[in-house]
């Protein structure tokens, strides 16, 4: 009998009596696990081998992880830098213990996360306390850690300690600190067939793989005897780059919102605060503007600003715009308004191109968005980030209402599929009408506010000089990205605690 020379090599290592595995039998035979496994398969139907198959869940370190079996987990640190500062006993200041606990970078984050999460103790009004009671040293993700580490001495993955909860596994998993690997395990023994093929003896016969040009040029294709191909064959695991999901999604919303006719602004992140809230007509003493929720930088203030356009924006504030304009009767900085912080919305970026002061005067028909981070100190959940992506966009033309900016809206998502937009009223210190956008999780069938949106006020439009309607939006990337792939928490798509594996496998559907 003739056979490939893989085929002589796995039936020449394989057993009658003992199952053995594809892979052992590969690093035996001299081959490579998937040309073992074709070989394998191709001898299977032919009746010389048998082929079990069964699934297998292993494990391995990340290097994250590896790093916290020797330096212990982020809040298990900060526990014990708690206690030892004596927020057992009453509430230390924060920073103090994050210092002690020598968390640096993206260590902070984890260990705030996940110290509530395990009840080591609380967090109140930057100040920090440590419930007394609690067994930090019998962790169980850091004893799960301790015992992959044990058993991955030889840098193999594995099943792992035996005595780890399937929630703790998913917790390391999603922390990734852990690996998960599903595989499908496949064992070969010798069948009678098989058995009598080698006491009769077999030899290699001369098989190629490929047809290269010398085989077509010289003819000798016509005589040689071609290899089959098995698409039943394993296939090496090869994770290769990719655009990020987050990334596809925002290339896809520029691409709907050119095709609709719009133009992309541009401009800096860190602005004025005039541009930011001031122009809005946000009063200046108004919550949103305090250090609870912005982010004011501590660099010289902006002196570029239009005199003119600052003395019409401070009378509308203290006068109000038209006959019964009247106001905040609240107090109104200019050296407030010049004051540098991290932008809370890409919406300072319309206030300088309505204002002409980036590209000059602009006559209606105009359609404009932009793309960008914002920043909010926002507390961090399910559905908020303190930096995330705003798709801000405005129509300026002759007799616009709600109804355009409702319909819009339909147009736009309805080119991500989502077909089920929902408006609830609002209130906004710079439109009216105002509405909120809702859109229905594909999963959870959850409503999730998707977006903000409104007509300007004349009290915004007329200090800016503009004499004709705008509509105007602000809508959340990353709460379309978790429309179109499913992703059930925003922090699965960015951020310290991203899930891997489910960026690697999502996709932006539409």
């Amino acid at each position: 009998m003739k056979l490939s020379q893989p085929q002589v090599a796995v039936l020449n290592a394989a057993s009658a009596t003992d199952a053995t595995p594809i892979d052992r039998l590969a690093e035996e035979a001299g081959l490579k696990p998937e040309t073992a496994t074709r070989a394998a398969f191709e001898l299977r139907d032919d009746g010389l081998l048998d082929v079990e198959e069964s699934e297998s869940t292993e494990y391995e370190l990340t290097d994250e992880g590896r790093d916290y079996v020797d330096a212990g987990l982020p809040e298990v640190r900060l526990y014990r830098a708690a206690v030892e500062a004596g927020a057992a006993d009453e509430p230390v200041q924060m920073g103090r213990v994050i210092g002690a606990a020598d968390l640096d970078g993206p260590e902070v984050d984890i260990a705030l996360a996940n110290f509530g999460r395990k009840g080591y103790g609380g967090i109140d009004s930057g100040e920090l306390s440590a419930e007394g009671d609690a067994d930090a040293e019998s962790d169980p993700e850091a004893v799960a850690l301790a015992g992959f580490a044990a058993d991955d001495a030889d840098d193999a993955p594995g099943a792992g300690p035996a005595d780890v909860g399937d929630d703790v596994l998913d917790q390391l998993v999603s922390r990734n600190l852990l690996d998960r690997h599903e595989r499908t395990v496949r064992t070969v023994t010798l069948t009678d067939a098989g058995v009598t093929a080698l006491m009769e003896g077999v030899e290699t016969a001369e098989t190629v793989d490929r047809l290269t040009p010398e085989l077509l040029t010289s003819g000798e294709w016509r005589e040689v005897e071609f290899t089959e191909y098995n698409v039943e064959a394993d296939a090496p695991d090869v994770r290769s780059g990719k655009t990020h999901v987050l990334r596809q999604t925002a290339e896809r919303v520029k691409d709907v919102l050119v095709g609709m006719g719009f133009q992309e602004m541009e401009g800096p992140h860190a602005d004025a605060d005039f541009w930011i809230n001031d122009c809005l007509f946000m009063p200046q003493d108004h919550p949103a503007r305090t250090h609870w929720d912005r982010f004011a930088l501590d660099v010289p203030p902006i002196e570029d600003l239009p005199a003119d356009l600052v003395d019409r924006v401070e009378r509308a504030h203290r006068e109000g715009v038209g006959p019964d304009g009247d106001g905040y009767h609240s107090p109104w900085s200019e050296d407030f308004a010049r004051a540098i912080a991290l932008r809370g919305h890409t919406t300072s970026l319309s206030m300088r191109y309505l204002s002409g002061t980036e590209v000059g005067e602009l006559e209606p028909p105009q359609r404009y968005f932009s793309l960008e981070k914002v920043y909010r100190n926002d507390t961090l959940d399910s559905t908020h980030l303190l930096e995330f992506f705003q798709i801000e966009g405005w129509v300026m033309a002759e007799n616009l209402s709600v109804r355009d900016l409702m319909g819009t809206f339909v147009e736009f998502y309805e080119q991500f599929g989502i077909t089920d937009v929902q408006f609830k009223p609002h209130y906004n210190p710079y439109t009216e009408p105002s509405f909120e956008l809702f859109g229905r999780h594909p999963t959870t069938g959850e409503l999730i506010e998707i977006g903000n949106s409104g007509m300007f006020r004349d009290e915004v439009l007329e200090p800016l000089g503009v004499e004709h309607d705008v509509m105007a939006w602000g809508l959340a990337l990353e709460r379309l990205a978790m429309l179109t792939t499913g992703a059930e928490d925003i922090r699965d798509l960015h951020g310290t605690l991203a899930d891997l594996e489910f960026l690697r496998g999502a996709e932006v559907t539409y």
